[in-house]
C-alpha cells in the first residue's frame, strides 16, 4: 500500500451486515471494509437505525441483497455493493477460496449496464488516473501476460507443444454459467448466447471455433449457457483444466456476453467481440454489438487497467492479513500458479530426514502433483523415469553414484539446501525453514562443477530495478540485523581488542558440513583456518566465533582450549553474530555464510575454500577461481543469491513468498507463536461485532 485509502462513504460508523455469506465467509471483511467502518451484524432491524451505522453492505445487485437495499432506503443510509475482485484466489470461489480481492462500490456495480458505477466514473475520467496508477498497471499487464494469471488461477497452462491454433486460426467463444447476474445485468438473456455462437460461425468459416466453458460448469457445480447448443451444432468444446490465458493465447478473435474473460483477453492482446454491455465494453476498446451512449471516453488498455485492477478493487495480503495492492496480491498468485506448475506430476524427494519433510512440502507441493519421500534403492530410479517425474535430493546427502545412475536412467536429479535467510534459530533445533535453493546444475557451495547460482553471476543480465530492489534489500537486511539463522540469544559480545590493533573475526563451521567437504584446498578444519589466520596476521587481533550447532553438541568441529591458546585472543560463545560484524576490521573463513553477511555490511572479506561469494572480485580468495571471471558488484551478488537463485514460503500459511516476506518475519522481534496469537483479538473483535455488539473486546493489536 502506497498510503491510507480514502473512505468511500464519509464519517465514523459501523457498516451494517445481513447477509451471513457477507459476514462469515469473507475472511479478511474487517480489512476490505477498514476505510469506511467496522462490520456489525444487523440483528435488530426495526423503525429506526442502530446508533453509530452508516451505511449497509451486501452482494452487489442481487437478489439475496434487495432486503439490506430496501432497509436503506427505509433508513435514508447508503447501500454499499460488494463482490469479488478481478484477481480473486488461487482457485474457485465455488471450492470455498477466500477472495484475495474485494469491489466496494457505494455508486452501483460494475456488472450493471443500465445505471453507473464507481467503476464507470473513474473511467469517465481517465486522465485523472496518477502516475503510479498507470506505472502499476502497465506492471500489471506485463506480469498477467507474463504469468498467466487472472480472477480464478485453478489450472494449469495449456502445454507449450499443444496443437491448438498452431494449424488453424482459433476462435473462442466464451461460456457463461446460466443464473449469472451480470447476464441480464450487461443486457443480454441466455438465448443471445446461442445467437452470439452463431454469429462467431458465419463470420469465421475457416477458423476453427470452439466453445469455452465455464469453470464452474466444468465440474458441475453450475449450469451452462452454451453446452447444449455448441453440441447440438457440433462445436468442438474447449473444456479442458487449463487457464484461460493461455487458451487465449492461441486465439485470433474471442467472443464474448458479458464475463471478465473478455478483459482477461484484451489484457493478452486478443480482439474481443462484446455482445453485451461489460463494463470494459463501450470505451472504444472492443468490437462492440450494443451501443451504450454514456460511455464517452476512450481510455487506453492501460488506464482501463489501472481503473478496474488498481483503484476500483481492493487487495488484501493473506500472508499479513492487511490491506494491500494489486501488485503485490498478483505477484504472490503468480508464485503460487509458477510454483504448482514447475511440481506438477510426480516429484520424488530423497535425503531428507522424517522429521524435516514438512519444510519440504511446504516449498514443493502442488496442486496438480504429488509429492512423495524415498529411500534409495536400486528400483528408484526406474520408477521416476517410468512415471516421467523428477527426484529431489538434499545435496548434503545426495548417494555419490546417484548423479550417474540418474543420467543412464534419464532422470533429471535437482539438490535442495538451505537459503541464505533460512530460520529464526537453528535448522538442528528443527526450526521451519522461510528459505531454500533449488539447483538444478549443482549446488552452490561446490565449485567443483558451476551451480545454477554461478550461472546466473556469470552470465545473466541485471536490470536497474532489479539492482535498485537488491540494494534496498540489503540495506534492509543489515538495518534489521538479519542473518541466516536469527538467533538473536545470549550476550552481544564486545571484542577486546588494544587500541589501533586490527581485529579478525573467524567463523567456526560445522567440520562435516559438505560446504566444507566440497571446499578447494587443504584446510578442512576450524583448527586449521585458524592457524592459517594466525601466520598470515601474527600481530592482530583474532576473535574466534563457534558454530551454534557444534556449541550445542549437534555437530562435528569442537576446538579444544588447549588448541585455541596462541592462535584465538578472544573466543566469544554462545553470542550472535550479527553484532560482531561492526567490531572487526575483517572477516576470514573458509566457506561460511557469514562471509557473504559480512560483505553485506561492507566487512572485508578473506576466503580460505570457495564459498559462492567468492571468485568475483568482492573478496580476497585463497583458492583460485579462473572460471569465473565476471567482476560482479554487491547488489549484483545480492539480486542474484537472494532474488533469483533463493525461493521463500511463508511458514504458517504454506504460501510462496518473496524475500521481502520472509525478511520481514525472521527480523520480527516476537517468536512466531506470538506473532500468531497476536491475530487472536481482532479476530474475536470481528465475531463480537457480528453477533451485534458494537464495542470490540479488546484492542485489536497485530
Amino acid at each position: 500500500m502506497s498510503g491510507p485509502l480514502t473512505p468511500l462513504v464519509e464519517g465514523p460508523g459501523w457498516i451494517g451486515i445481513m447477509s451471513q455469506w457477507v459476514a462469515f465467509k469473507i475472511f479478511h471483511l474487517p480489512q476490505f471494509l477498514g476505510p469506511e467502518g467496522p462490520p456489525y451484524w444487523l440483528w435488530r432491524r426495526g423503525s429506526r437505525p442502530p446508533k453509530g451505522l452508516k451505511a449497509i453492505a451486501g452482494i452487489g445487485y442481487k437478489t439475496s441483497s434487495a432486503q439490506a437495499r430496501v432497509l436503506c432506503q427505509r433508513w435514508n443510509l447508503p447501500y454499499i455493493a460488494l463482490e469479488d475482485g478481478f484477481l480473486r484466489s488461487s482457485s474457485l470461489g465455488v471450492e470455498g477460496d477466500t477472495p484475495m480481492s474485494l469491489v466496494i462500490d457505494p455508486v452501483g456495480i460494475h456488472y450493471l449496464a443500465d445505471r453507473p458505477s464507481l467503476l464507470e466514473n473513474i473511467l469517465q475520467a481517465p486522465e485523472q488516473l496518477s502516475a503510479a496508477e498507470l506505472d502499476s498497471a502497465d506492471a500489471l499487464i506485463a506480469l498477467m501476460r507474463r504469468s498467466g494469471i487472472g480472477k480464478y488461477n485453478n489450472a494449469r497452462d495449456l502445454p507449450e507443444d499443444d496443437p491448438l491454433g498452431r494449424e488453424r486460426p482459433l476462435v473462442l467463444v466464451v461460456d457463461q454459467t446460466a443464473g449469472d447476474f451480470s447476464i441480464p445485468g450487461g443486457g443480454l438473456c441466455e438465448a443471445d448466447f446461442v445467437r452470439m455462437l452463431d454469429v462467431a460461425l458465419a463470420e469465421n468459416p475457416d477458423a476453427d471455433v470452439r466453445v469455452r466453458i465455464h469453470p464452474d460448469c466444468v465440474g458441475g457445480h453450475k449450469p451452462s449457457c452454451l453446452l447444449a447448443a455448441a453440441l447440438e451444432r457440433g462445436v468442438a468444446l474447449e473444456a479442458r483444466e487449463v487457464s484461460w490465458a493461455s487458451l487465449a493465447r492461441r486465439a485470433k478473435r474471442v467472443y464474448i456476453g458479458t464475463s471478465q474473460a473478455g478483459l482477461e483477453a484484451l489484457i493478452q492482446g486478443v480482439p474481443v467481440t462484446c455482445f453485451g454491455l461489460p463494463f470494459y465494453a463501450g470505451w472504444g476498446l472492443t468490437d462492440d454489438r450494443m451501443a451504450i451512449a454514456r460511455r464517452q471516453a476512450r481510455p487506453d488498455l492501460r488506464q482501463l487497467v489501472a481503473a478496474a485492477y488498481v483503484r476500483y478493487c481492493r487487495y488484501v495480503d493473506p500472508l499479513t492479513g492487511q490491506l494491500s495492492d494489486a501488485l503485490t496480491v498478483a505477484d504472490l498468485l503468480a508464485r503460487k500458479k509458477a510454483c504448482d506448475s514447475q511440481f506438477a506430476g510426480v516429484t520424488t524427494v530423497l535425503g531428507v530426514k522424517r522429521h524435516k519433510q514438512h519444510n519440504i512440502r511446504r516449498f514443493f507441493t502442488s496442486r496438480w502433483g504429488q509429492l512423495r519421500f524415498a529411500e534409495d534403492s536400486p528400483q528408484l530410479l526406474s520408477q521416476v523415469a517410468a512415471e516421467h517425474g523428477r527426484l529431489l535430493v538434499w545435496a548434503a546427502r545426495e548417494p555419490e553414484d546417484l548423479q550417474r545412475r540418474a543420467e543412464r536412467a534419464g532422470v533429471e536429479v535437482w539438490r535442495i539446501e538451505d537459503g541464505f535467510l533460512r530460520s529464526s534459530g537453528l535448522g538442528a533445533n528443527n526450526r521451519p525453514a522461510r528459505s531454500l535453493v533449488l539447483d538444478r546444475s549443482g549446488i552452490h557451495y561446490d565449485a567443483s562443477r558451476p551451480s545454477d547460482l554461478e550461472q546466473i553471476l556469470q552470465h545473466s543480465p541485471f536490470s536497474p530495478a532489479e539492482l535498485a530492489e537488491a540494494a534496498r534489500l540489503r540495506e534492509t537486511a543489515v538495518a534489521l540485523g538479519a542473518s541466516k539463522f536469527n538467533l538473536r540469544q545470549g550476550p552481544l559480545g564486545q571484542v577486546k581488542s588494544a587500541p589501533g590493533q586490527q581485529r579478525v573475526l573467524v567463523p567456526g563451521q560445522v567440520e562435516d558440513d559438505a560446504s566444507v567437504l566440497r571446499s578447494a584446498g587443504e584446510i578442512r578444519s576450524n583448527l586449521h583456518l585458524l592457524r592459517a589466520v594466525r601466520a598470515a596476521l601474527p600481530d592482530a587481533w583474532i576473535v574466534y566465533k563457534p558454530h551454534p550447532d557444534v556449541e550445542a553438541g549437534k555437530r562435528r568441529g569442537r576446538v579444544a582450549d588447549a588448541e585455541l591458546a596462541g592462535l584465538a585472543d578472544q573466543v566469544l560463545r554462545g553470542v550472535d553474530i550479527v553484532a560482531l560484524y561492526g567490531q572487526v576490521d575483517a572477516v576470514h573463513t573458509l566457506s561460511s555464510t557469514a562471509g557473504f553477511e559480512a560483505l553485506l555490511r561492507g566487512v572485508p572479506v578473506v576466503t580460505y575454500g570457495t564459498p559462492f561469494y567468492a571468485g568475483w572480485g568482492l573478496t580476497e580468495d585463497h583458492q583460485p577461481l579462473p572460471r569465473r571471471s565476471r567482476r560482479l558488484t554487491l547488489d549484483q551478488l545480492v539480486a542474484g543469491a537472494l532474488l533469483r537463485y533463493a525461493r521463500y514460503a511463508d511458514v504458517q500459511h504454506a504460501l510462496p513468498c518473496d524475500a521481502w516476506h520472509a525478511l520481514a518475519c525472521l527480523a520480527s522481534p516476537r517468536p512466531a507463536r506470538l506473532r500468531e496469537h497476536g491475530r487472536v483479538a481482532p479476530l474475536l473483535n470481528y465475531t463480537w461485532t457480528m453477533l451485534g455488539h458494537r464495542r470490540p473486546l479488546a484492542p485489536a493489536k497485530d
